[in-house]
């Protein structure tokens, strides 16, 4: 079972630019634990469930009017049960500002209110993948992620084989390096994985004989990347000759990670044959794959067209 984690309500205050009008007593040890934000309009018409109290509430324009045309003692009515259930932090849209009675309700039951001047729609749609990021399940992996052509390609291998080798030289012809040694992997929906370096290593590379490099500081600013997506998976292997590599590219294997599938190749390293150039045809070519274009079966369609049953087996 994959751990549960959380944020804490400071960090996303600081990360979304948002205003403590009130803070609760805990309000530095208030940890979020869903990935999803409410709209309470139901809940402040007195409609209960399926009501979770987890959530960030955001308050827009609509609850809002609705607001204003109760009297004050109606308000604090909602209020007092509203904030009753002690959810983590209610947030006011478009700089609104909170009643006195939502105030005194708050304080009442020590409740954070919060305000954004972002409209309610775009304020919703940019919390809601940021707290997904945050609380996603996530892994840590051996390897190397650089950015190639726009693929994420994760490098896996036994050690000393040449991962960061292959990467510099990736770095050197104006691709990007992510992370190198430590991956740190995480499911930000069913079908994607985003991979980021650990912060103490960020930035940084080991090639052996040489040491430790900072390729930032060493090629530039735009030889790096905090982050990407993981779309493809290589894994170097010694070359063996009597193993049988796939010729063709016609079976499509995939590796699993954190339950999403990610298109998976192995490359059989040994000296003379160029990596770097290996991964970006391999990056092309599965770009090209998503786009509906596989050139393996178009060549043996052609073969089979040409010669039949007497195509030759590759």
């Amino acid at each position: 079972m994959q751990p549960k984690y959380t944020v804490a309500l400071t960090q996303i205050v600081r990360e979304f630019d948002l205003v403590p009008i009130y803070r609760s007593t805990d309000f530095e040890k208030v940890q979020i634990t869903v990935d999803d934000v409410s709209r309470p309009g139901l809940q402040l018409a007195g409609f209960y469930d399926h009501f979770e109290p987890m959530r960030l509430c955001v308050l827009g324009t609509v609850e809002n009017t609705y607001l204003r045309r109760l009297s004050s003692a109606d308000r604090t009515i909602i209020f007092d049960n509203f904030l009753s259930y002690k959810i983590p932090a209610l947030i006011y849209a478009r700089g609104y500002e909170p009643s006195a009675e939502c105030l005194a309700m708050a304080e009442k039951h020590d409740v954070t209110i919060l305000q954004s001047k972002e409209t309610t729609s775009h304020l919703i749609s940019v919390l809601i993948p940021g707290l997904a990021a945050h609380l996603a399940p996530r892994i840590t992996r051996h390897g190397v992620l650089v950015e190639v052509y726009g693929e994420g390609i994760l490098i896996v291998g036994e050690s000393g084989i040449g991962k960061s080798e292959a990467a510099i030289e990736l770095v050197k012809r104006g691709h990007r390096l992510i992370a190198d040694d430590a991956v740190e992997i995480k499911r930000v929906s069913p079908t994607t994985l985003i991979g980021t370096a650990p912060e103490v290593l960020q930035h940084y590379i080991e090639l052996r004989g040489i040491g430790v490099i900072n390729a930032a500081r060493l090629f530039g600013i735009g030889a790096v990347k905090e982050s990407t997506n993981i779309d493809l998976v290589v894994n170097i292997v010694h070359w063996n000759d009597g193993a049988d590599y796939d010729r063709l590219g016609l079976e499509e294997i995939k590796t699993d990670i954190l339950d999403v599938e990610i298109p998976c190749i192995t490359v059989p390293v040994t000296p003379g044959r160029n990596l770097a150039v290996i991964f970006e045809v391999a990056a092309m070519n599965n770009r090209q794959k998503k786009m509906g274009v596989n050139s393996a079966e178009e060549f043996t369609q052609q073969l089979n067209r040409v010669f039949g049953d007497n195509a030759p087996k590759l």
